[in-house]
């Protein structure tokens, strides 16, 4: 079977109305980013505009969440949904983009390609910080299974770390967001995939999640590597110690 030539990716940000505005101003404050105007039947969705380099983060005022999906720029979505179809996923709607489901239950769209390539870079200079990953949490029984989806579907190299939990895609250079694989535990409870956002610090994590709290999110706890923290829509993020214009851990 052929793959799936993925031109760009974005992380699209679900949220609740009650919750809408306070996650989008966040968002907007940690990117250094505008507000698109807003578009769809009732302006639901708007597009966060970095000072320089290619959106690839948007958001949506929806009744669930708040959670993160992805949307996949392809050449052709007829093309790429039949694809996807025949690697186990679900069609939910064709509306002109494809809405789908992964085997394991995680929501992605197809989308169109308009030409993005360009990755913004880290920034302040001060604080320097990416929006650099989705990490797809996976139930341990559809680990295996999920990640040979991804594979699959996008062609891109599967690596499988020492830690066992974990395991990630090698994407081409100009693509702005990794994906990471990681297997919940058995105490979770969750049935189906689903995903969240990991921010590259360095070894700034400390100062980063000041900053944060200073715009209204919370800690909620510390790993080896990664800080989890709150958003003020609800959402779960990670603060990470990968360097945000490489993508390897710092010492």
């Amino acid at each position: 079977m052929s793959t799936t030539a993925i031109r760009w990716l974005t992380a699209f940000v679900d949220m609740p109305s009650a919750s809408f505005n306070a996650g989008v101003q966040f968002w907007q404050d940690v990117t250094r980013s505008s507000l698109s105007a807003p578009r769809g039947d009732e302006g639901e969705f708007a597009t966060l505009i970095p000072i320089d380099g290619d959106p690839y983060l948007r958001v949506q005022r929806t009744e669930e969440g708040p959670r993160i999906h992805l949307d996949l720029h392809v050449d052709s979505i007829p093309d790429a949904r039949e694809r996807a179809q025949q690697l186990g996923a679900t069609l939910i709607a064709d509306l002109g983009h494809a809405i789908m489901a992964s085997p394991n239950g995680l929501t992605f769209c197809f989308v169109g390609h308009h030409g993005e390539s360009h990755i913004p870079l880290p920034g302040p200079a001060d604080l320097e910080q990416r929006l650099d990953q989705v990490c797809i949490d996976i139930p341990a029984d559809s680990f295996a299974s999920e990640c040979e989806f991804w594979h699959q579907l996008s062609g891109w190299e599967l690596n499988h770390s020492r830690l066992h939990e974990f395991a990630s895609l090698t994407q081409p250079s100009d693509i702005p967001l990794r994906i990471l694989f990681q297997k919940l535990g058995a105490d979770d409870g969750g049935q189906t995939a689903r995903a969240h956002l990991d921010i590259a610090c360095g070894q700034s994590v400390d100062a980063v999640r000041a900053a944060h709290e200073s715009l209204g999110a919370e800690f909620v706890h510390g790993g080896i590597v990664w800080t989890t923290m709150r958003d003020p829509g609800g959402m779960l993020y990670c603060l990470t110690q990968c360097d945000p214009h490489s993508g390897l851990i710092t010492d």
